[in-house]
């Protein structure tokens, strides 16, 4: 109880900061517009057809990459883990890819796809494979191998072994990673849509940025921020309610 209201007073902190600073002229106001004017602004752009519109692309964008990257991912990083052979392959390069700076590539969807959709979502499941990919690897790896060796004499077959003892032994180590593969999700989409694209949130908050909407960039912010804390909390929920499944 003590952590909570600690948290919530260094929230009513900060928010507060944001509100009389610029207020006062401590800060600029035109490059930190009062939190009351932004929440204000808030109101308004939720009325806007054109940001509703933009929210449908993004969403849309966020939720196809999303359910191609994870899949795609998961299935790749249990084929890498379960098998020696593949592992010794792939995994060195794997660390190599994973380490380079995935916004590098941007260019290279651009001339493949287009400015389109296609592209956004392409590079954001992109970006976000590589890391549902090595924490699969990695939850595959903690699994204890005495059960597995076990359900195996008893002649489990791959699709039991995997349904029976890998997924419930992986199930909370892979919620964590839909927590995180959802912020590089988040962020591939809203890059490919700042840098490329006609539509989406994340076109509109570049426009803003480029033409000093101080107001709009900030409470487009605070739009894309709540999406993410609420995603994150739904399966950090998830996560708390699966964990006894770890063994």
């Amino acid at each position: 109880m003590k952590i909570v209201v600690t948290r919530l007073a260094l929230l009513a902190l900060v928010l507060a900061a944001w509100e009389l600073l610029p207020r006062y002229q401590l800060v600029n106001p035109l490059l930190l517009p009062p939190l009351s004017d932004v929440l204000s602004m808030l109101g308004e752009l939720l009325q806007r057809r054109q940001v509703h519109e933009a929210i449908g692309v993004t969403a849309a964008e966020v939720v196809a990459a999303f359910l191609i990257a994870v899949p795609l991912g998961a299935a790749l990083g249990v084929l890498i883990a379960e098998s020696e052979y593949l592992g010794e392959i792939f995994k060195p390069m794997l660390f190599i890819v994973f380490s380079i700076p995935k916004s590098i590539f941007l260019p290279l969807f651009i001339l493949v796809f287009g400015i389109s959709f296609q592209q956004k979502v392409a590079y954001a499941a992109f970006t976000t494979a590589f890391v549902v990919l090595m924490s699969a690897t990695a939850a595959v790896e903690s699994v204890k191998q005495d059960y597995v060796l076990v359900a195996r004499s008893y002649g489990a077959t791959r699709m039991q072994i995997l349904r029976r003892i890998y997924l419930p032994s992986m199930m909370p180590l892979l919620l964590e990673t839909l927590r995180i593969s959802m912020i590089f999700n988040f962020t591939g989409v809203m890059i490919a849509e700042m840098y490329a694209s006609r539509t989406g949130i994340g076109h509109l908050i570049a426009s803003w940025g480029e033409n000093f909407q101080m107001k709009q960039l900030f409470a487009g912010v605070i739009l894309l921020a709540a999406a993410a804390i609420l995603f994150n909390e739904a399966v950090r929920h998830l996560e708390a309610r699966y964990s006894t499944w770890r063994t």
